[in-house]
C-alpha cells in the first residue's frame, strides 16, 4: 500500500511539471527591437529558467506569467505577459538609462520549437523572402549546429525557378534561419554543402559599373545597361549567350554557381540592413569564392544569429563589373557550426585551396586596408603569428582580388594559398 501511495505521489508531481520551453522575446525599446532568448520550465505555478544565460524566477498562472532576472550589475528586470498559445504579449519593466528610475516597454514573444534528438535533415520550402538582413522577422526555421538544410533561393529580381515573380527585386533573401544556441560574440561557420542550378536561364546586363569606367569609357558606354539573356545548359554545365551575333555568336562559358548574398542580422541599435548592402555581418558580398564546398565565417550579433542567403549567380567574374552577374535561382544545401567567441573584423571564407577575408568599404583604398587588417587578425588569432610575422606572410603570399564593384560598398578579397600558411590552423 505504501509503495502504491508513493507511486501516485510521483505521478502527481510529474503531472504538475511542464517540460522546458524556449521563447524568443522582442522588447520594443523606443522603436528598437531588442531580442532575447528565454528558457523556462514550470512546476505547479513556479516558473524558473534563464534569460540570455541569467537565472529567471517567476510564476505561471495559466495564461498569466510574471518573471524577473538580475544582470551582472545587480539591476532588476521584470516581465509580465499574457499567453495565447505560442505567443506572449506584455510589459517589460527595465532600469532606465536616463533620468527615470524605471521604464516600461511593450514586449512580445514566440515559442521556438528546438529540434531534439540526433542531427537531422530539413527541407525548407520558402514562401516569403526578405529584402533586409534583420532580427525583426520571425524565424523561418529553427536549426541546430550540425543539422543539414536543403532549400532554394530566387534571383536578384525576385523571380523563382518557375519564372514567377514572388518577391520584390533587390536581392531578396531566403530565411532567416535561427541557430539554436548562437549568441552575441559567437562565430557562425556556414558550410555550403551543395549549390546547383534549378532553372534553364540567367539574366545579366551589358555595360560596366561606374567604378570600372574612365571618363572616356563612360562616354562610349552611354546607352548600355540592357538586359541580356543566357541559356543554362545544366547537363553540360554551360552558360550560352542567347541571340548573340558577330564575334560573340555561340559564345559559351562554364558555369560556377555561387551565392552573392549570405549574412546574419546586425547588432541591436543598428537598423535592418538592405539586402544590397554589406558589412561585418556579411550581406551582399558578391564574392565568387562563396561556392559549393566553401565555409563562410560570420560574427554573431543576435540570438540565433538569424542567417539569410540569396542572390544566386550561375557565374560571376571578379568585380561583378556589369552590375548584374548571371542572375538565377539555386538549390542550396548547407549546415552550420558554432565557434567560440572571438573578434571578426570581416567575413572569412575557406575553401580547400585557400583562406580569404573580405574587406568592404565605400572606396577600394579603404577596402584594401580593411582586408589587410582582417587577414592579420586571422593570422594572429588562429596561427599564433605576431603582427611582424603576419606582415612577412602577406608580403610573399597575399593575393588581392576585386570581389565587387557593383554594390554600395566596394569589396576586396585578400587570399592566401593553404600551402603558404605557417602550419596548421588552431580550432
Amino acid at each position: 500500500m505504501r509503495a502504491l501511495l508513493l507511486l501516485f505521489a510521483v505521478l502527481g508531481a510529474s503531472s504538475a511539471y511542464a517540460a522546458p520551453q524556449t521563447w524568443l522575446l522582442a522588447v520594443d525599446r523606443w522603436g528598437n527591437q531588442e531580442h532575447r532568448v528565454l528558457t523556462v520550465a514550470t512546476t505547479g505555478t513556479t516558473l524558473s529558467g534563464s534569460l540570455d544565460g541569467r537565472p529567471v524566477t517567476g510564476r505561471d498562472d495559466g495564461n498569466r506569467l510574471t518573471f524577473e532576472t538580475v544582470d551582472s550589475d545587480g539591476a532588476l528586470y521584470r516581465f509580465e505577459a499574457t499567453a495565447r498559445g505560442d505567443r506572449w504579449t506584455g510589459w517589460a519593466d527595465y532600469p532606465d538609462t536616463g533620468n527615470a528610475a524605471r521604464v516600461r516597454h511593450t514586449f512580445s514573444a514566440q515559442r521556438l520549437n528546438i529540434p531534439e534528438g540526433p542531427i537531422r535533415r530539413f527541407t525548407y520550402e520558402p514562401t516569403q523572402f526578405s529584402n533586409t538582413f534583420t532580427a525583426d522577422l520571425p524565424p523561418a526555421l529553427v536549426i541546430r549546429p550540425g543539422d543539414i538544410v536543403s532549400t532554394r533561393t530566387i534571383d536578384s529580381g525576385g523571380v523563382d525557378d518557375r519564372g514567377r515573380v514572388v518577391a520584390l527585386y533587390g536581392n531578396p533573401q531566403t530565411g532567416p534561419f535561427f541557430v539554436a544556441g548562437a549568441k552575441s560574440g559567437d562565430v557562425l561557420a556556414v558550410h555550403i554543402r551543395r549549390l546547383s542550378l534549378n532553372r534553364d536561364y540567367a539574366d545579366s546586363l551589358d555595360g560596366l559599373t561606374g567604378r570600372a569606367m574612365s571618363l572616356g569609357l563612360a562616354a562610349k558606354a552611354a546607352g548600355l545597361g540592357k538586359r541580356v539573356r543566357w541559356r543554362l545548359d545544366r547537363a553540360a554545365g554551360l552558360a550560352i549567350l542567347e541571340d548573340a551575333t558577330g564575334h560573340l555568336k555561340e559564345y559559351a562559358v562554364p558555369v560556377r554557381p555561387m551565392l552573392g548574398g549570405l549574412g546574419v542580422a546586425p547588432d541591436f541599435g543598428f537598423p535592418p540592413q538592405s539586402a544590397g548592402d554589406s558589412g561585418r555581418w556579411g550581406g551582399n558580398m558578391d564574392f565568387n569564392e562563396v561556392v559549393e564546398g566553401a565555409t563562410v565565417y560570420l560574427p554573431v550579433f543576435q540570438p540565433g544569429a538569424m542567417l539569410f542567403l540569396g542572390d544566386g549567380h550561375a557565374l560571376q567574374g571578379d568585380g561583378e563589373t556589369t552590375q548584374w552577374a548571371l542572375e538565377t535561382s539555386l538549390d542550396v544545401e548547407f549546415s552550420v557550426k558554432l565557434l567560440s567567441p572571438r573578434p571578426l573584423a570581416s567575413p572569412r571564407i575557406e575553401t580547400d585551396r585557400r583562406i580569404s577575408v573580405l574587406g568592404q568599404a565605400p572606396s577600394l583604398d579603404e577596402a584594401v586596408r580593411a582586408a589587410s587588417s582582417a587577414m592579420v587578425q586571422w593570422l594572429e588569432q588562429d596561427y599564433s603569428l605576431s603582427t611582424a610575422e603576419a606582415s612577412l606572410v602577406l608580403g610573399v603570399a597575399a593575393e588581392y582580388r576585386v570581389a565587387t564593384l557593383a554594390g554600395r560598398n566596394a569589396g576586396v578579397a585578400l587570399s592566401i594559398e593553404r600551402s603558404r600558411l605557417p602550419g596548421p590552423k588552431r580550432d
